[in-house]
């Protein structure tokens, strides 16, 4: 199929090309974006510079509820909505520029991988987790701020709102069991780095499952996209749609929410285990605590707090534990013990404040109110 069939398929209709001094504005500037972002990577600014200078940008008409900007890899295009102001172009080109950066192709131009996406394989691997990997570096790279959001149900926190924000918090969770370091290299050098490194912490059925489980949250909300066109341009309201609609949302939450609950039990359970001094216990405690910043929380449903105290219960057994046994040896050689642990401390602290009811806060409040 020729590159105009493709494009037809799609529903692009091809208006203008850019010229090439805009091409060239737009490939330094977001060379210098991409360069900034990652000073880790040691990219050169020239390079990309230069390779990305040599892309070809057209305007066309795209269907309704397409992206921005697409990048076709069989020619090397990007093409963007008409209807996007030229000024605005280079924060929609960023994301399809990390797709041409990271594509790899076989001598004949058959594209072998795009990032963490493995086309090498009978059955495409990966292509929804490359998505998220590719905005969550888009939206490092233009520096955007993170922002509460609310999405089928499920408020979090994230830097993309708008821009596959379920799976860009996915693959943060992700990201925050590896480091960033590790998935940037990957999604631009196009490896198993990431992959590698993520299952050593977890395991590879989690890895597996939470790149199906991308897939299914991108296929699902494109199913919903349909679905809202179809009952926009219907005259008589269905209640049937409705419904269907409606399982669909609720699909799309138990999906993330099992996604979510599958990377904090498989990393956590997984790091508890190698838990072999006092400081590893210290460190186990912050790492797990920090976590509830990248969580997605439902009302009425407290999976991630439940754990959260559960864990650290067995870890103050764990500490006591260890403390026990450095106790004793210290009683041996005649060194002082040190009463109380500062994990004892720190854990019912926490458990006092961080964990008690509304009402229970409320009558708090209320009490010191009082008292001023």
């Amino acid at each position: 199929m020729g590159i105009e069939s493709s494009l037809r398929k799609e529903g692009i209709i091809v208006k203008e090309e850019l010229d090439k001094i805009k091409v060239n504005t737009i490939a330094k500037n977001v060379a210098q974006r991409i360069v900034a972002a990652f000073p880790e990577l040691n990219f050169k600014l020239g390079e990309i510079f230069i390779k990305l200078s040599q892309l070809k940008m057209y305007y066309a008409e795209v269907p309704k509820g397409f992206s921005e900007a697409n990048y076709f890899y069989k020619n090397s295009s990007i093409y963007f909505n008409c209807e996007v102001p030229l000024e605005e172009i280079e924060k929609y080109a960023i994301h399809e520029c990390i797709h041409y950066l990271q594509e790899r192709k076989d001598k004949t131009g058959f594209l072998l991988r795009l990032g963490l996406c493995d086309l090498t394989q009978y059955k495409v691997h990966g292509l929804a987790l490359n998505e998220a990997a590719v905005q969550y570096a888009t939206a490092k790279a233009t520096k955007e701020q993170k922002d509460n959001v609310k999405y089928y149900g499920i408020s979090f926190d994230t830097i993309s709102p708008t821009c596959y924000p379920l799976i860009c918090n996915l693959i943060a969770q992700m990201a925050y069991v590896t480091g960033e370091t590790v998935l940037f290299e990957s999604t631009f050098n196009s490896n198993d780095n990431f992959k590698n490194e993520f299952i050593e912490r977890t395991s590879e059925n989690t890895f597996y499952t939470l790149e199906k489980n991308f897939d299914k949250i991108l296929k699902l909300e494109e199913n919903l996209l349909k679905l809202n066109n179809k009952m926009e341009i219907s005259d008589n309201l269905n209640s049937g749609l409705n419904k269907k609609r409606q399982k669909i949302k609720n699909n799309i939450q138990n999906t993330f929410m099992e996604s979510q609950n599958l990377i904090i039990t498989s990393y956590f359970d997984n790091a508890f285990n190698k838990i072999t001094n006092l400081e590893q216990v210290e460190n186990y405690r912050r790492v797990l605590y920090n976590y509830k910043d990248l969580v997605g929380y439902v009302d009425g449903i407290d999976t991630f707090n439940e754990y959260y105290i559960n864990t650290m219960n067995k870890l103050e057994n764990k500490y006591n534990e260890l403390e026990n046994g450095i106790s004793m040896e210290n009683e041996v050689v005649g060194l002082p013990m040190e009463r109380g642990s500062k994990i004892q401390i720190v854990w019912r602290t926490i458990k006092r404040f961080l964990f008690r009811s509304g009402e229970e806060y409320k009558t708090e409040m209320q009490d010191n109110a009082n008292k001023d």
